[in-house]
């Protein structure tokens, strides 16, 4: 049956037209460019499915999430894709789920501290934070370069994998004075340190977290050039985890007469950042297909429905039990490989951007 889906408010349904879903999609906040992209390649692959679905909001709440569960529930859903708004706060959300019989697929971000998940879509988020750090160190010159860490939320899982794989490439770069760290005193603390605790990751992100929003990343960038030294200025590299933080930070740091030139990173591939990057205003972002981790995660809720076992490529411990997971390659994308990667492979269309 070939169904059309309908957007009304914070959600979005199509209907095999017996009232009742077979796969519920929950996603963390229509406020994010990342989720209503993810949202619009969820209905690109469900145009031609036999199986009916609806995708809902939380808006950057856990109890709103777990509202959307429930309701996803009383309608009869068979599997729940869930991209959870703090890993370990949908613990009871998707504990509901499985006591109905459901299949929970996590989506993106790991969902933590329960036994209640059964599967893991993923991009490889240790890869995606040491791509960002193999950027930086590829483009550091001499020694003494300052080095400004800021990290996404620390409720969120994936924000601990990238700012840990971050940290194992920086960190022999920290300890032979290649990098001087400009904006953490627990990562100065640590600096020696290759392989840190999830304890001690979460003293350095506690300092510099984000919480995945642009303004809170503004003013910490303000805040940190406020307080720093000429000494941490003149040419430097910023660790950014997102696209969003990093246009952010990006805009302090250019402002600033005291910055000669700044590396800053990004993830998503949002479409701003793309102009950024064309711009010259950012450096690079880690390309994340969606449409790959969309069909992934679709291909999976289908071969449970239809009764087979998906495929998995590893597994991933969330605190509880080890969650089978499907994993999805990053690219980076900077100006020199960015019309070949989002432009001829149609990611977006060339007449999105000025200057390209």
């Amino acid at each position: 049956m070939v169904f059309g889906l309908l957007v009304v408010g914070c959600s979005s349904s199509s209907s095999g037209g017996s009232g009742s879903i077979d796969v519920g999609i929950v996603l963390p906040t229509k406020d994010e460019p990342r989720w209503v992209q993810d949202e619009k390649r969820f209905k690109d692959a469900l145009v031609d499915s036999k199986y009916s679905t609806e995708i809902l909001f939380s808006q950057g709440s856990s109890a709103k999430e777990k509202e959307n569960v429930e309701a996803l529930l009383n309608k009869g859903i068979k599997v729940l894709i869930i991209t959870p708004h703090d890993g370990a706060a949908a613990a009871s959300a998707v504990e509901s789920a499985k006591k109905e019989g459901v299949t929970v697929i996590a989506y993106d971000r790991l969902i933590t501290e329960t036994d209640a998940v059964d599967y893991y879509v993923t991009f490889d988020s240790l890869a995606v934070g040491a791509a960002q750090a193999q950027y930086l160190v590829d483009r550091a010159q001499g020694s003494g370069v300052p080095l400004y860490l800021y990290a996404g939320a620390a409720s969120d899982n994936n924000a601990f994998l990238f700012f840990e794989g971050a940290w194992k490439v920086l960190q022999p770069k920290i300890a032979d004075g290649t990098f001087k760290i400009a904006n953490s005193s627990e990562a100065e603390g640590l600096k020696n340190s290759g392989d840190l605790s999830r304890d001690q990751l979460g003293k350095i992100i506690g300092q510099i977290t984000t919480n995945w929003d642009p303004n809170e990343a503004k003013n910490k960038a303000q805040t940190h050039l406020t307080a720093t030294g000429s000494d941490l200025k003149r040419n430097v590299a910023i660790l950014a985890p997102n696209d969003g933080t990093s246009r952010a930070i990006a805009d302090v740091f250019g402002s600033d007469g005291e910055i000669t030139s700044y590396i800053v990173t990004g993830q998503d591939a949002e479409k701003a950042s793309i102009q950024y990057i064309i711009d010259g205003k950012q450096s690079m972002t880690v390309f994340k297909d969606v449409r790959t981790l969309v069909k992934d995660a679709m291909g999976m809720a289908i071969d449970i429905l239809d009764g087979k076992t998906p495929e998995t490529t590893g597994s991933y411990n969330n605190g509880s039990v080890e969650v089978k997971a499907k994993q999805t390659n990053v690219i980076v994308v900077d100006k020199d490989n960015v019309k070949k990667e989002l432009i001829d492979s149609k990611y977006y269309e060339a007449s999105e951007f000025t200057g390209l």
